[in-house]
């Protein structure tokens, strides 16, 4: 499959037209679909008609996405299809006008193909929605994470070569992991929110999923409406990056798989031999979990709140998701939640950076392989709490921070058969310096763009 740049392209210069294009991905969800469960909704005949329509535009050449075949995640709006968020619970009346990254990436000449799986309320890291079990493209017996599994095992499976995810604690990375993908959530204010509740408490942020490093900046520039974005993506800029390498458990209990942590190690070499500093040193993590745990379930409820006064019936639930809400109500009604707590925290990890003298920090993405996929959404909340904490207990604390961050592939598990990454992070404004030092570590250790087997051109 080729990628978005590519497609793009070969639209622009006629060489192949939208109309093929879609009907391209649309053969290829047919097709690889039915074993992977990353769609909730095809849209064969709409794109169609809009990739009819596209073709007929004599501007081709000016549009960076042209013909390109996209998934959305099923959190945000596109005009014409429900919004379920991975629940009974939400409307199934269609959305009456586009979420403004799904028009800008339509107006850059994007198609929009489907509608992604997510866990109910996009709340866990695991994606079963109520008609499927999402799979692995890598091993159909482990999940592609959540909460942009559906979008993860779209692009890992070759059916689209972009698509839209988001990130409140983790949920762009952690499936960006699990599946061999690059993706990036940048920090707060670069691309449009969603609407609706209080983005838990800010924590979360919309942002792309790819198999090139390329392609993601691509798709990040046209949401953030900045096509300087793009542009870093290349990873021209030379200038070396002083990084900490981070090795060290963020939890009093647990420790991270042996190859995730070798993988790590070996990150840093790479990173070292193409001209970057690189130091060890252990990140202070908080002790206390309440700054995270607090937004999680707090903006858990505020968004329950937002779909009981948009018709909503928030009796259809799934139980652990009335369980976190519950827990969230309370949250809110007590205002546990302070800005103090972000606060200290920032204050925190900018100290280790002057101390080591760095700009960017690197973890593990994650602790160890994806856990099964199995419908997580009958199991109680306590199992899918541990369950998520975890396996991915490296993400949460920079969304609390605002901080942008991405999970860079590397290597693959020798027992799962799934991937590893690495996970860079920067203080706000660092997009760019993020997606250089990508690029350039995907140059030097380059990974399979899709899955075995997913890597033919039909």
């Amino acid at each position: 499959m080729s990628t978005a740049i590519e497609l793009a392209a070969d639209v622009a210069a006629g060489r192949i037209t939208p109309q093929q294009t879609v009907d391209d991905a649309i053969d290829r969800i047919i097709e690889r679909d039915r074993g992977i469960g990353a769609f909730v909704t095809v849209r064969a005949r709409h794109a169609r008609a809009e990739a009819a329509e596209l073709a007929t535009r004599t501007d081709l050449a000016t549009l960076p996405l042209a013909g390109v075949p996209i998934a959305i995640k099923d959190n945000v709006a596109v005009s014409g299809e429900p919004m379920r968020i991975g629940s009974l619970a939400t409307p199934d009346a269609p959305q009456p006008t586009d979420h403004v990254l799904v028009a800008r990436l339509r107006a850059a000449g994007a198609i929009v193909v489907g509608i992604t799986a997510v866990p109910e309320l996009c709340l866990f890291g695991a994606t079963d929605s109520p008609d499927t079990v999402t799979r692995n493209p890598w091993n159909r017996d482990l999940t592609p994470g959540g909460s942009s599994g559906g979008s993860a095992a779209a692009v890992a499976s070759g059916q689209v070569p972009i698509a839209h995810g988001n990130d409140g604690l983790g949920s762009i990375r952690i499936p960006a992991a699990d599946c061999g993908l690059f993706g990036i959530k940048p920090g707060p204010g670069l691309v449009p929110p969603q609407p609706g509740g209080n983005g838990w408490y800010g924590m979360a942020e919309n942002g792309p999923l790819a198999t090139t490093v390329a392609d993601a900046a691509l798709m990040l520039a046209v949401m953030a409406d900045d096509m300087s974005l793009a542009e870093a993506g290349a990873g021209t800029d030379q200038t070396p990056v002083r990084i900490a390498l981070a090795d060290n458990f963020p939890l009093a209990i647990g420790s991270t798989d042996r190859h995730w942590a070798a993988a790590l190690s070996q990150a840093g070499q790479v990173l070292t031999g193409i001209g970057h500093q690189v130091t060890t040193s252990p990140l202070p993590y908080p002790t206390n979990p309440a700054p995270l745990l607090l937004r999680w379930v707090g903006g858990a409820a505020a968004d329950v709140d937002d779909i009981a006064a948009h018709g909503g019936d928030i009796s259809r639930l799934q139980k652990r998701s009335r369980r976190h809400v519950a827990i969230g109500r309370q949250v809110n009604r007590r205002g546990l939640v302070r800005d103090s707590q972000k606060t200290a925290l920032i204050a925190s990890v900018e100290r280790y950076l002057e101390s080591v003298g760095a700009e960017l920090i690197m973890t593990p993405t994650l602790a160890r392989p994806p856990i099964r996929a199995a419908r997580w959404s009958e199991r109680s909340w306590a199992a899918n709490m541990l369950a998520n904490v975890s396996y991915a207990p490296f993400a949460g604390l920079f969304n609390v921070l605002g901080w942008p961050a991405m999970s860079v592939p590397f290597g693959v598990h020798p027992i799962s058969g799934t991937p590893m990454a690495v996970h860079l992070v920067g203080r706000p404004g660092s997009e760019a310096v993020l997606l250089g030092v990508a690029a350039q570590l995907e140059s030097a250790h380059p990974w399979p763009r899709v899955a075995p087997g997913f890597d033919t051109q039909a």
